[in-house]
């Protein structure tokens, strides 16, 4: 049975470095506390006016680039992002605009956090039905744009970017095994919510709320239930950790991680990590992640798991291999 492999990877940030220096300057912090807590020192911001179809637009074009093809033999593209345009068009629309990709359809799919992986774990089947050539995932957040810069447990910790990889059909595939969940909670992380109308009026217009987070209870909601979606898992796959080369989790913070890992019993040397100097970047982290070790390493006959998990709660693992 045909599958699919990467074919190539691309990955785009803003180019304005925000320190924790440069956010204590706005908020109630300071460096020695972010990075104490996080790991993270600094991030990027969309501070020129890009907006995420903007990022996306161009981790894609980087990925096409590589994959060396021509871009209207892209058949679908597939944006995962919490923080798009709009709700209308979908950021995707844009995308596939901005690329001239006339021959592909395109529509953006949202798990927050978990996006990347839920993207390429959908994509994959698209690419098995054996109707597309091609087939373009995007990651892409400008998280920027949703904080409210009063509020240090959301602000400190997020930065902007996108990645991007595009697939292509395969009688070896690289996606061997996928597993999804999701626990209906919209209350511990949330973003742009619009409340229904009240009443009829003539200032009636729609109004979003900023990012927020109960920062304790994802924390310890990640470091409990995460090591053991990975264990249970691999050993549904006949693998176990050690099996595993690469790790590359959702960059939500360094300190998260190093708890994950440790709770797995391995070193972190295997995880692949950008949130010191990306800040977390949502579903865009992973994308960027990967795209950095795809770009940096052979990966022929490696193990790479990707694990996401965001806002829903929404979590789920890919396991790649070449």
């Amino acid at each position: 049975m045909t599958g699919s492999k990467i074919l190539a990877t691309g990955h785009y940030v803003p180019k304005d470095i925000v320190t924790n220096d440069d956010l204590a300057k706005v908020v109630d912090t300071s460096d020695e506390w972010i990075v104490a807590h996080t790991g993270i020192k600094s991030r990027r911001v969309s501070l020129r006016g890009e907006n995420t179809s903007d990022l996306a637009t161009e981790a894609a074009k980087q990925a096409i680039d590589r994959a060396g093809i021509a871009v209207e033999e892209v058949g679908f593209i597939i944006v995962t992002t919490f923080t798009p345009d709009g709700l209308a068009p979908s950021t995707a629309a844009i995308v596939q605009r901005n690329l001239g990709a006339d021959q592909a359809w395109a529509f953006d799919l949202s798990t927050a956090c978990a996006g990347f992986v839920f993207g390429l774990a959908t994509a994959d089947k698209f690419i098995k039905t054996g109707a597309y050539k091609y087939g373009l995932v995007i990651s892409a957040e400008v998280n920027s744009k949703m904080m409210d810069f009063s509020d240090r447990t959301s602000t400190v910790f997020f930065g902007d970017g996108a990645g991007a990889v595009v697939l292509a059909p395969s009688k070896d595939p690289e996606l061997l095994a996928e597993e999804m969940h999701t626990v209906g909670d919209e209350k511990v992380v949330h973003s742009g919510r619009i409340s229904p109308l009240a009443k009829l009026a003539a200032d009636n217009y729609p109004k979003i709320d900023a990012f927020a987070q109960e920062g304790r209870s994802v924390y310890n909601e990640v470091t409990t239930k995460i090591p053991a979606h990975i264990q249970s898992f691999l050993k549904k796959e006949g693998l176990t950790v050690d099996d595993i080369d690469y790790f590359v989790l959702h960059q939500a913070n360094l300190r998260m991680i190093e708890s994950v890992a440790d709770t797995l019993g391995q070193s972190m040397d295997k995880f692949v990590t950008n949130v010191e100097v990306y800040g977390n970047a949502s579903s865009a982290g992973i994308a960027m992640a990967y795209d950095q070790l795809n770009t940096s390493l052979d990966l022929t006959g490696k193990k790479v798991l990707l694990t996401g998990f965001g806002a829903g709660f929404t979590y789920g693992s890919l396991l790649l291999g070449r």
